[in-house]
């Protein structure tokens, strides 16, 4: 069975940092690209950065704040963020989409989702 749990979320200051984690089970990294994906409220769900096996992607509007990371050993994929902004509050959710040497940017690409963390970040 295929599981994704999200975690590290919380509120933050404006210019801070957080690192989120998204610890996977049920499936080997090289079978599956990771996602990371934001919604804020009343907004769609948009891609903030995915890996895969060979490529990584980061949105345009977040590269030079973001860098997303893998421990094979672990099983997890980070999401470090810095330089937060209160733009930046959003659920965010992790994904693993199938075939995974390069990694989508649509969330319509990917098969399981984890459960979401929460981050605010205050002005």
């Amino acid at each position: 069975e295929v599981q994704l749990q999200a975690s590290g979320g919380g509120l933050v200051q404006a210019g801070g940092s957080l690192r989120l984690s998204c610890a996977f089970s049920g499936f080997t990294f090289g079978d599956y690209a990771i996602g990371w994906f934001r919604q804020a409220p009343g907004k769609e769900r948009d891609v903030v950065s995915c890996i895969g096996s060979k490529y990584t992607h980061y949105a345009d509007s977040l590269e030079g704040r973001i860098t997303i990371s893998r421990d094979n050993a672990k099983n997890t994929v980070y999401l470090q963020m810095n330089s937060l902004k209160p733009e930046d509050t959003a659920v965010y959710y992790c994904a693993a989409e199938r075939y995974g040497s390069n990694c989508s940017p649509s969330p319509l690409m990917y098969d399981y989702w984890g459960q979401g963390t929460q981050v605010t970040v205050s002005s």
